[in-house]
Protein backbone atom coordinates (compact mmCIF):
# COMPACT_ATOMS: atom_id res chain seq x y z
CA UNK A 1 0.00 0.00 0.00
CA UNK A 2 1.19 3.43 -0.94
CA UNK A 3 2.75 5.56 1.88
CA UNK A 4 1.31 9.59 1.47
CA UNK A 5 3.08 12.47 4.01
CA UNK A 6 0.49 15.22 4.86
CA UNK A 7 1.37 18.44 6.87
CA UNK A 8 -1.13 19.91 9.65
CA UNK A 9 -1.56 23.55 8.66
CA UNK A 10 -2.50 24.42 12.08
CA UNK A 11 0.33 23.06 14.01
CA UNK A 12 2.66 22.72 11.28
CA UNK A 13 3.72 18.51 11.89
CA UNK A 14 4.25 16.73 9.23
CA UNK A 15 3.11 12.74 9.26
CA UNK A 16 2.51 10.09 6.90
CA UNK A 17 -0.25 7.71 6.09
CA UNK A 18 -0.36 4.21 4.43
CA UNK A 19 -3.83 4.48 1.92
CA UNK A 20 -4.91 2.94 -1.29
CA UNK A 21 -4.22 4.93 -4.02
CA UNK A 22 -8.09 5.86 -4.29
CA UNK A 23 -7.85 6.97 -0.95
CA UNK A 24 -4.82 9.24 -1.39
CA UNK A 25 -6.68 12.67 -1.81
CA UNK A 26 -9.69 12.12 0.82
CA UNK A 27 -8.83 14.40 3.99
CA UNK A 28 -6.43 13.16 6.60
CA UNK A 29 -6.48 13.77 10.34
CA UNK A 30 -2.52 14.77 12.17
CA UNK A 31 -1.74 12.75 14.92
CA UNK A 32 -2.79 15.78 17.17
CA UNK A 33 -6.55 16.00 15.65
CA UNK A 34 -6.54 18.70 13.65
CA UNK A 35 -8.30 18.29 9.99
CA UNK A 36 -6.80 21.47 7.98
CA UNK A 37 -4.55 19.07 6.29
CA UNK A 38 -2.63 19.15 2.92
CA UNK A 39 -0.48 16.10 1.02
CA UNK A 40 3.07 16.94 0.15
CA UNK A 41 4.47 15.79 -2.62
CA UNK A 42 7.42 12.97 -2.17
CA UNK A 43 9.98 11.76 -3.71
CA UNK A 44 9.58 8.70 -5.47
CA UNK A 45 12.16 5.69 -4.73
CA UNK A 46 12.30 2.96 -7.42
CA UNK A 47 14.23 -0.14 -7.28
CA UNK A 48 14.21 -2.83 -9.59
CA UNK A 49 16.15 -3.94 -13.33
CA UNK A 50 13.76 -2.36 -15.33
CA UNK A 51 15.47 0.04 -17.53
CA UNK A 52 19.37 -0.99 -16.18
CA UNK A 53 22.38 -1.00 -18.76
CA UNK A 54 22.51 -4.49 -20.24
CA UNK A 55 25.24 -6.59 -18.45
CA UNK A 56 29.00 -6.58 -20.20
CA UNK A 57 29.63 -9.09 -23.26
CA UNK A 58 32.66 -11.03 -22.98
CA UNK A 59 35.39 -9.64 -25.06
CA UNK A 60 36.56 -11.80 -28.46
CA UNK A 61 35.02 -12.70 -31.80
CA UNK A 62 31.66 -12.45 -33.25
CA UNK A 63 30.62 -15.29 -31.16
CA UNK A 64 31.25 -13.76 -28.00
CA UNK A 65 35.07 -15.26 -27.47
CA UNK A 66 33.96 -18.21 -29.26
CA UNK A 67 35.72 -19.91 -32.30
CA UNK A 68 33.83 -19.13 -34.98
CA UNK A 69 34.32 -21.22 -37.90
Amino acid sequence: MPRYEYRCKPCGSTFELNRPMAESSAPATCPDGHTDTVKLLSTVAVTGTAGAAPAPQPAGGCCGGGGCG
